[in-house]
């Protein structure tokens, strides 16, 4: 079955750094767009970045474009978020999924902090 498993969240100063990674298992990974996704409390998950199946484009969200950066590696089934310039806005949990996807399956996400 599928299984999406992001880590690499933490607690990170404004102007800070984070990496992300989602480890993808259970179909069949470079037929797939991915994207990242966030929550903030109150708010609705929003799509931030988004990649292509074979990594050919990626689109961003304007609140991240400029500072976020999505890759992938479908050699190890894993998809990358590195957060650069970091803000209190950012502030989120935040999760991997297949673009498009209608099965309602999400993993457990990873926490993001921005605080000084």
């Amino acid at each position: 079955q599928v299984q999406l498993v992001e880590s690499g969240g933490g607690l990170v100063q404004p102007g800070g750094s984070l990496r992300l990674s989602c480890a993808a298992s259970g179909f069949a990974f470079s037929n797939y767009a991915i994207g990242w996704y966030r929550q903030a409390p109150g708010k609705e998950r929003e799509l931030v970045a988004s990649i292509h199946r074979l990594g050919i484009t990626t689109t961003y969200a304007d609140s991240v474009k400029g500072r976020f950066t999505i890759s992938r590696d479908n050699g190890a089934n894993t998809v990358y978020l590195q957060m650069n310039n970091l803000k209190p806005d950012d502030t989120a949990t935040y999760y991997c999924n297949r673009i498009g996807a209608r099965d309602g399956y999400w993993g457990q996400g990873t926490q993001v902090t921005v605080s000084s």
